[in-house]
């Protein structure tokens, strides 16, 4: 026997086996070493980023976690200036603290069965649920199941944020397993029944903690909840503002807006079962209850301040994140450049900001704001109000609402930057959004001054009553218009060009400043969302930015020139207290030097202008008080904006309507006034309302004072430089302000000189040639401006030359450049009918004239000449005759000639020469121009005073 196994074993078969076996064994082996290498490879890879992602936690002690877990109870207080009390911070969210022995046990169980099955079990976190997350998140999975335990859902409320990112989650463990040291079970349960959100009560109103939900959805407290009551809250911490009952509004949600969560309370009852929480029995009766018949009916709720409030947790949020930041090393400015580090300080600083008892003091003055807000409520021509359709973000269902014009208007003292008033939208209810502080929108013509006039001045191109062009024009398909799609003033002074808000103008000067780059000073006065082509497109000049600017940067910017050229930041918190009393926050100006303090002045002269005899005119006269105004109205394409931002020594108020879906308001004019009207009459009634409140202070009698570097100087008033004689004798100097280092000392060189002649060649006036007879030619009637200054004026630009000087200014005369062929002209045919000698016009097209000889004898003697344009005969004698045509360069045609026999010949009586018929040449305007006469408007555009 043992030699048979022997054998066996001996065998090839068997040692083939054998060997096959080894080779498995030691494979299985090395593949084995492998994993576990690879294991521990990456198992420490995983350890080591783990680390990375929480090395810069700080190590709070116990008493930092447990201060940072309680923290929601101390709620933050508002004031007007003045330490006017008005309310709270606007926490939208209501939480009643209680206790876990206040709590059904039924809904700790609910709780439990749907939140953390394992509360009472794990250390903080469940690793399974850990890698199940991660493992989803690689994956890309469709369905993510979360895995956050208690615990973790407690550190994310309470200490970090909802920020998506492995480094947060990395620091929600480390913290979680860190809290487990910290505090036992009951009182991380308890903690986290007070501070889960719940959606909204009966109010709408925000709520968190399980006595809030159970007293603002079924009227009840937390200790008597039923188990459907208990199963619906403990469903709600999931998707909070889906599965809660109510709307923004308080109103009970429909049918279909309910289901979500009578679906979700359901899960919650299953899960209960599941875990043993309730029976078969008792899962399958709390199915049937009808859980709708014990919600609460609705409660009316209003803030009294709803704009307002809103506004100053807004800043007082991003005032707060930047603390906070710096607080943890990080350079506040970090937080305008990376959106995830803006995100989490923004929800850290709205939770602190909240909860923190802090007391903010704000720059709005309460007896303003009211009066305004008054003012602008009273207002009642702000156009028609139409409906449209929105999708209810809760309901998902289409409904109708209002669509009424909007106003944003803003009240800032210059000198501080402080907002001490604004007017936030007709009806907060119907759009939250604040128009005065949020609302972007094209700032039409208002951008003239800001843009255009005021760097043109500053950079030494223009002064106050510089000749600008408004002339039509058409860049690479562009072809803007003027209020008056068909009116072209030609060179006008750019004081009336700003008043009476030339559209040519402002983007014609604008093409001679924009590769200075004139949009960066936007930038220094606080235009927040400007874009490359903000800073290359020519329509920015007349406002068409890719994103507008807001009722608040755009008045501010004004603000600029009321402060001699130094924008200071409008603001709206002075400073913020903590609990104890400690200023956290004062606010600091800081001056930003834009214009110098002579372009402030000459621009805001300038404006002064809009309202004596401007676009601003009907706001002016409906004030009840007069003050040193200045200032610029505004209209975007097919008026669906409208602006007016004015200004005095001490305040600036900007106003501007439209509607939130950008549609036209030139409509029902003859019931709410054109939009221009309406927009004057709405900046007066609010000026008013302000001036009432305090006369003194917004009527003030202080000037705006010419600084020492502004001059009153003499230019010509075509070419803007130094007058010459030409520019003189045409009645053309004029005076107005200009910056002393930038007066005009080069003498004008537009005109051509006084002794100019033209000729008439078909009806058309043309400048004579060095060469053409001065017999044909006609002494110009003025001076002529000389083609080199038409080019430069015109620009890259161009545009018809004919339009250049405008009816207010010059009649203007023909005078065209004409191109001759150096070629004789054509013979002409001569008649006669007794002793009147005529012929027929030369076949060529550049002929002055007609010389008639007297060829009597063999001489050749000249009779006459004739212009072109005058008859063309003549009475003689007896005797052989000859005419010929004569160009523009002197050349003449053949001779044609004639033999008269008969007798006599009309003679002038005074001078026995031939008389000349003439017909008066016709004189019309091209190329170049003739100034004829001057038509004396300096009533209207000089300089007022």
């Amino acid at each position: 026997m043992n030699e048979k196994i022997d054998t066996i074993a001996t065998s090839n078969r068997i040692r083939k086996l054998r060997i096959t076996l080894g080779v498995i064994w030691n494979l299985g082996l090395v593949f084995f070493i492998m994993f576990l290498i690879g294991f521990v490879f990456m198992f420490s890879i995983g350890v080591g980023y783990f680390a990375s992602l929480v090395k810069d936690e700080p190590l709070y002690t116990k008493e930092q976690m447990r201060k940072q877990i309680y923290n929601y109870e101390e709620t933050s207080e508002m004031y007007f200036a003045g330490n006017v009390y008005f309310g709270k911070i606007r926490t939208d969210l209501e939480r009643k603290k209680t206790t876990l022995d206040q709590v059904s046990p039924i809904l700790i169980k609910a709780v439990l069965a749907t939140e953390d099955e394992y509360f009472y079990e794990h250390n903080g976190i469940v690793p399974k649920a850990v890698f199940r997350g991660l493992l989803q998140d690689f994956t890309n999975a469709s369905t993510q199941t979360g895995g956050s335990t208690l615990t973790q859902q407690l550190i994310k409320n309470q200490i970090l944020t909802n920020e998506v990112s492995y480094e947060r989650k990395a620091r929600e463990l480390l913290l979680a397993l860190r809290l487990e040291h910290f505090m036992t079970k009951d009182e991380i349960l308890e903690a986290y029944l007070n501070i889960i959100p719940y959606g909204r009560n009966a109010s709408g109103r925000n709520i968190a903690g399980v006595e809030t939900a159970a007293q603002g959805i079924f009227g009840i407290s937390a200790s008597e909840l039923n188990l459907a009551q208990a199963a619906y809250i403990a469903g709600i911490p999931q998707a909070p503002f889906s599965y809660t009952p109510y709307m923004q509004s308080g109103k009970l949600k429909s049918e279909e807006g309910l289901k979500p969560g009578i679906e979700r309370m359901k899960t919650v009852l299953y899960r209960m079962k599941q875990a043993g929480y309730i029976t078969e029995k008792e899962y399958e009766e709390t199915l049937k209850y009808d859980i709708t018949k014990d919600f609460k009916e609705p409660e009316a709720q209003k803030v009294k301040y709803p704009y307002l409030t809103f506004e100053i947790e807004r800043r007082a949020k991003e005032i707060m994140a930047r603390i906070l930041a710096e607080k943890d090393g990080i350079d506040p400015e970090r937080l305008d450049e990376e959106e995830n580090l803006y995100e989490k300080y923004i929800i850290l600083a709205d939770r602190d900001i909240r909860s923190g008892g802090y007391r903010v003091y704000t720059t709005i003055d309460k007896k303003l704001y009211d009066a305004m807000n008054k003012a602008a409520e009273d207002f009642k021509y702000y156009g028609h109000t139409y409906t449209k359709k929105e999708i209810d973000q809760e309901t998902k269902q289409e409904m109708e609402v209002p669509d009424p014009v909007q106003v944003g208007s803003i009240l800032i003292e210059n000198k501080t930057g402080r907002i001490l008033s604004f007017v936030g939208g007709r009806d907060f209810e119907i759009t939250e959004l604040n128009h005065a502080t949020q609302a972007y929108r094209p700032n039409g013509s208002t951008m003239k001054p800001l843009l255009v006039y005021g760097p043109a001045i500053e950079y030494g191109l223009i002064g106050a009553g510089s000749p600008v062009v408004d002339v039509k024009f058409s860049y690479r398909g562009w072809a803007p218009t003027n209020y008056i799609a068909s009116e072209e003033r030609g060179i006008i002074p750019a004081r009336e060009a700003l008043a009476h808000s030339q559209n040519l103008t402002a983007i014609r000067l604008y093409d001679q400043i924009i590769d200075r780059r004139p949009a960066e000073l936007l930038e220094k006065m606080g235009f927040t969302k400007l874009t490359k082509g903000d800073y290359e497109n020519l329509a920015a000049a007349i406002g068409a930015i890719e994103y507008g600017t807001t009722v608040e940067e755009n008045t501010n910017a004004f603000a600029t020139f009321a402060n001699g050229g130094k924008f200071i930041d409008a603001y709206m918190i002075e400073k913020i207290e903590d609990v104890g009393g400690n200023i956290i926050y004062q606010h600091e100006p800081e001056p930003v030097e834009v214009f110098s303090e002579e372009t402030s002045y000459i621009i805001t002269d300038m404006m002064r202008d809009v309202f004596e005899y401007g676009t601003g005119m009907k706001a002016r006269s409906t004030l009840k008080f007069s003050s040193d105004f200045a200032g610029k109205t505004g209209t975007t394409q097919e008026y669906k904006d409208v602006w007016l931002i004015g200004y005095n020594p001490n305040v600036s108020l900007g106003v501007w309507l439209g509607y939130d879906q950008p549609r036209t308001l030139y409509q029902f004019n003859n019931i709410y006034f054109q939009p221009s009207t309406r927009i004057n009459l709405l900046w007066a009634s609010l000026m008013n309302a302000a001036y009432d409140v305090n006369p003194e202070f917004i009527g003030t009698k202080e000037k705006f004072q010419k600084p020492e570097g502004v001059v009153n100087a003499s230019f010509c008033g075509i070419s803007g430089m130094a007058p010459s004689k030409a520019c003189s004798d045409a009645g053309l100097v004029r005076s107005d302000l200009f910056i002393r280092k930038f007066v005009p000392t080069a003498t004008d060189n537009s005109f051509i000189s006084s002794d100019t002649k033209t000729v008439n060649i078909n009806g058309e006036t043309y400048l004579a040639l060095d060469s053409t007879p001065q017999e044909f030619t006609y002494p110009a009637s003025g001076i002529s401006l000389n083609q080199e200054f038409i080019k430069k004026i015109l620009g890259r630009l161009g545009g018809n030359p004919e339009k250049l000087l405008g009816k207010d200014i010059l009649k203007v005369a023909n005078a065209k450049t004409f191109h001759p062929d150096q070629t004789a002209p054509q013979p002409v045919s001569v008649i006669v009918q007794g002793n009147v000698l005529s012929w027929s016009p030369s076949a060529s097209n550049d002929v002055v004239g007609y010389r008639i000889y007297d060829l009597t004898g063999g001489g050749k003697k000249l009779l006459a000449s004739v212009r072109s344009g005058a008859t063309r005969s003549i009475t003689v004698g007896n005797g052989l005759f000859g005419v010929v045509a004569v160009d523009i360069t002197g050349l003449e045609s053949p001779i044609s000639q004639t033999q008269i026999t008969s007798d006599g010949i009309e003679e002038n009586p005074k001078t026995n020469e031939p008389i000349e018929h003439e017909q008066p040449a016709n004189e019309n305007e091209n190329q170049e121009i003739q100034l004829q006469s001057y038509h004396s408007n300096s009533q209207k555009t000089q300089h007022k005073r």
